[in-house]
């Protein structure tokens, strides 16, 4: 075992609960046992055993319906498999795959008696939100049984159910009074407040099951559905969606899964970009970094333009940053670091005692309290990810140049404040180095545009800040006995953000303080295979994030680690790493937040973008030809 390996698993191996596999349909199973469903709009989570234990609708941050994820059967799901596995016989076998470059999941269910697909979607485009599900026979005969239990409230209401025809309506006990509808093909009767089916299906036969949301002003039910049109319009959406991508090299098929999984995260309606469609999967199985990640963070959006609009998608990347000029219009003078996403600054954090957590990791938490922080390096990401789209298309220059010099000229009150840094440490405030190199690259993506004549500002006053910040950095942030940069000002810590602080173009690629920090957080952070720690933790002492226990490897910071590499002329390494990134799929193609190289799981909210744009930026790199920011600075190109 290596020097570098050692570290990595002695953190891991330091965690306070024991990790446990779930059984088959016992507890909430695996984090990489679920597939992703979305509209655009909202989400649901479908585990390999046809559970939906986790689903908001009509948006990402709605109340869930069914939240069992983070707790127990009591907190509501929807179960569509063979009969046989309700009844405690042995587990019928299934697999599973997206169909096509599509967010339509498909479940294959192989019994003693025959084979039957469940087919999981949920309807894009703007109509009604409804969840579908078809069951479709193959061979011989299959018994199904659907048993949906709805827990409005984050499982903490039961339901009213009413039945009216052929359809179900269950009360939200939201104060718009919105109803959830299910209509079905089956017979579906009430079994105190859950919903039963139970049929079977043949070969070429076909049950269809939708449910949809609908506003508490209307009390009937909405327009039948015809599931088979529903299917072939949602297949078409998605795969019209797929075929504008660019990109023809090398893992394409990755490529396709991680952009049509970030497609996933926008909500349609305002161009929003939610981190994750998910709260409180931990970061520590039986710990207390649990947060909810249904929110448009700038950062988080800007990363994802970013790599949306390198693998053609313009349009989304466009419709990102109208969604934040109107977000940061509503609040002058500082804009925020994260909104809902219509917009809204109220994002309070509460924690929610009734449910115990995903395998008892607890507190569950909905809000987060890092919406009012200060976060210096969000200047320098919007700043970067508007300059690049600015790059793709001349044609926005001048409207995204006046947004970014708006960015800098709010920065030179705040660039030598401390901040809670890009991780959002909860702890006391630092001089993050990656967030002053970040303040660095706002006001020379700003520069770029005025001396681009794309925008007017103060030229010789903000390069005179522009070199003074660098000189500070150089400086205070800068460990010259071990070649690296470091955390923060009079830290010896390291932080896997130093990478992307690195690939701003702060530095030439071939300074040695650019090569020195690679080599120093793989060498203190990282995994021979290129897996990397975000920060030192501290076990059960506080950390400097201001909170007990351990993490894994954070998998965006692998993917930085593989562009630094390609950046410094090691493209063999940036594969390995890529390499590793495709390995700890979930075999859908889709990644949490971190993996835990020990258990051999993926944990933290999912699927993650942070994720997916690591994969896509790892691919980038693997190919040798990073593109983006990589390598400009004050001697770079110019819109």
């Amino acid at each position: 075992m290596t020097a570098s390996t050692e570290t990595v698993w002695t953190v891991a191996l330091r965690r306070r609960a024991a990790v446990r596999r779930a059984a088959p349909g016992a507890g909430p199973g695996l984090i990489e046992d679920h597939g992703l469903i979305g509209d655009q709009r909202g989400s649901a989570l479908v585990r390999r055993d046809g559970f939906i234990d986790w689903a908001c609708m009509p948006r990402f941050d709605s109340d869930a319906v069914f939240a069992s994820i983070l707790g127990a059967a009591e907190h509501g799901f929807w179960h569509l498999a063979p009969a046989a596995y309700l009844d405690g016989a042995t587990v019928p076998a299934s697999c599973r795959r997206y169909v096509g470059d599509s967010m339509v999941l498909e479940t294959w269910w192989s019994t003693n008696s025959g084979t039957a697909t469940v087919t999981d979607f949920m309807v894009p485009g703007g109509g009604t939100p409804q969840l579908v599900r078809i069951v479709t026979g193959l061979t011989g005969q299959v018994t199904m049984r659907s048993l949906l239990r709805a827990r409005p409230g984050y499982g903490r209401t039961t339901p009213r159910i009413t039945e009216v025809g052929r359809c179900h309506a269950i009360d939200l006990d939201a104060a718009d009074g919105s109803q959830l509808w299910v209509d079905a093909d089956a017979r579906v009767h009430q079994d105190g407040a859950d919903l039963v089916s139970e049929f079977t299906v043949s070969a070429y036969e076909q049950v269809a099951f939708v449910l949809s949301w609908q506003e508490g002003s209307v009390h009937s039910p909405p327009p039948a559905p015809t599931p088979d049109a529903l299917l072939k319009f949602t297949l078409d959406f998605w795969e019209t969606w797929a075929a504008r991508c660019t990109y023809t090299g090398p893992d394409r098929e990755a490529v396709l899964r991680s952009l049509l999984t970030l497609a996933a995260l926008i909500y349609a309606p305002t161009g929003a970009i939610v981190a994750a469609p998910t709260t409180s999967l931990p970061e520590e199985i039986g710990g207390v970094r649990n947060y909810d990640y249904r929110y448009a963070w700038l950062r988080d959006g800007a990363f994802t333009i970013g790599a949306l609009a390198d693998y053609g998608y313009l349009r989304e990347a466009q419709a990102w940053i109208s969604w934040m000029v109107a977000a940061g219009a509503g609040t002058p003078g500082r804009r925020r670091i994260m909104y809902g996403v219509g917009g809204e600054t109220e994002l309070a954090e509460r924690e929610l005692g009734w449910l115990p957590g995903y395998e008892g990791s607890a507190p569950v938490r909905i809000g987060n309290g890092a919406a009012g922080q200060l976060q210096i390096d969000v200047y320098g990401e919007l700043a970067d990810a508007l300059y690049d789209v600015a790059l793709d298309d001349p044609g926005w220059a001048r409207r995204i140049g006046s947004v970014v010099v708006g960015l800098a000229t709010e920065l030179e009150k705040l660039w030598d404040k401390p901040d809670a840094g890009i991780w959002e440490v909860r702890g006391p405030q630092r001089h993050f180095v990656h967030s002053k190199i970040m303040a660095w690259t706002a006001f020379d993506r700003a520069l770029g545009f005025i001396e681009g004549g794309h925008a007017e500002g103060p030229v010789e006053r903000w390069r005179v800040l522009r070199a003074a910040i660098h000189a500070e950095v150089c400086e205070k942030g800068y460990d010259a006995e071990r070649n690296t940069f470091t955390q923060s000002y009079g830290s010896t810590e390291l932080d896997a953000s130093l990478l992307h602080a690195m690939l701003t173009g702060f530095l030439p690629a071939d300074d040695k303080r650019v090569i020195g920090t690679v080599k120093a957080v793989q060498r203190e952070l990282g995994t021979d295979d290129g897996l990397v720690l975000r920060y030192r933790t501290s076990g059960d002492q506080i950390g400097l994030d201001g909170f007990p226990g351990d993490e894994s490897c954070f998998l965006i910071c692998s993917g930085w680690l593989a562009e630094c590499l390609a950046l410094i002329g090691r493209p063999d390494e940036a594969r390995t790493v890529l390499d590793s990134l495709l390995a700890v799929n979930n075999g859908l193609g889709l990644l949490a937040e971190e993996y835990d190289p020990v258990a051999g799981r993926q944990l933290g909210n999912s699927p993650q973008a942070f994720s997916h744009i690591a994969l896509l930026g790892a691919v980038r790199a693997a190919a040798a030809d990073p593109s983006g920011a990589h390598g400009r600075g004050e001697s770079g190109a110019r819109v």
